[in-house]
């Protein structure tokens, strides 16, 4: 597991707290330009989400996306796994190689407790608390 959040974690998260501020259906286009990004971007990053049951898409002209959950109910965690995968790769930290393949590395055990402090972390922290940072903050 990478100790980064991606972009497209970051854009997941930023995309659905905007959804929750919205009532109703919002554009892609909109949504795009609120979160800054591209459309094109944007509908790769929420079809995980979309597959989740977290947000709703439909269709056509009068179409758009809108939040489906309460994101009181959706980790952080969750996310970055529906739209990155499972976080756990099975690769040892400092070797390219399976992790136990050829015995433990000298940072396996402070890995894991490090990785198990950092994924609880993320697991405990709603959506809804996640804190929204914009461009001028970062």
């Amino acid at each position: 597991m990478r100790l980064e959040v991606t972009r497209k974690s970051d854009l997941a998260v930023r995309a659905l707290r905007s959804l929750a501020d919205h009532r109703g259906r919002v554009k892609g286009p909109v949504l795009a330009e609120t979160v800054g990004s591209t459309s094109g971007f944007v509908s790769q990053v929420l079809h995980p989400l979309v597959r989740q049951g977290w947000v709703r898409s439909d269709p056509g002209p009068a179409g758009g996306y809108s939040l489906a959950v309460d994101l009181t109910s959706v980790s952080v965690l969750a996310v970055i796994e529906a739209v990155e995968g499972p976080t756990d790769s099975g690769r040892c930290v400092l070797a390219d190689r399976p992790c136990n393949e050829s015995g433990t590395c000298a940072l396996h055990v402070p890995w894991l407790r490090a990785r198990a402090q950092l994924l609880g972390e993320l697991a405990a922290t709603s959506v809804a608390e996640a804190t929204m940072v914009t461009e001028d903050a970062r």
